[in-house]
């Protein structure tokens, strides 16, 4: 994980609308930000944040600065632009996930090294 000052300037957010979240009350629709008040950034554990979370994910940044990448696995842990991938630039990308494995990076590979990629495992909601 990459020090706090390492990329300080990183403004991106990403937001994550419609989670249909189990609890001992039933489904419920929340709207979560990634990263908690931190944000989209390096700095913050993508790796456990989505932990326990089922959603669909809106992308928003600055689409000056930034971009998001959906990539496969590979792409994911070697921070690579796949021949696979497909790119987002349009600063607010609203994407529905796939059941299984979503991977999203930053194509500036210094920001994804540094933490700014996102897997979720995403899953069927359970039967009510």
């Amino acid at each position: 994980m990459a020090n706090e000052g390492t990329i300080a300037e990183i403004l991106m957010v990403m937001s994550l609308l419609v989670l249909h979240c189990n609890s001992s009350h039933g489904a419920s629709t929340f709207t979560h930000l990634v990263g908690s008040e931190t944000g989209w950034r390096p700095t913050v554990s993508m790796e456990t944040w989505p932990n326990g979370k089922t959603f669909y994910a809106e992308f928003n940044y600055n689409q000056q600065v930034y971009d998001v990448i959906v990539v496969d696995g590979r792409g994911y842990e070697t921070c690579t632009v796949t021949s696979n991938a497909k790119p987002y630039y349009s600063g607010k990308d609203k994407l529905k996930l796939a059941l299984g494995g979503n991977y999203f990076i930053s194509s500036n590979s210094e920001y994804c090294q540094n933490g700014m990629r996102l897997a979720i495992n995403a899953k069927q909601r359970p039967h009510q």
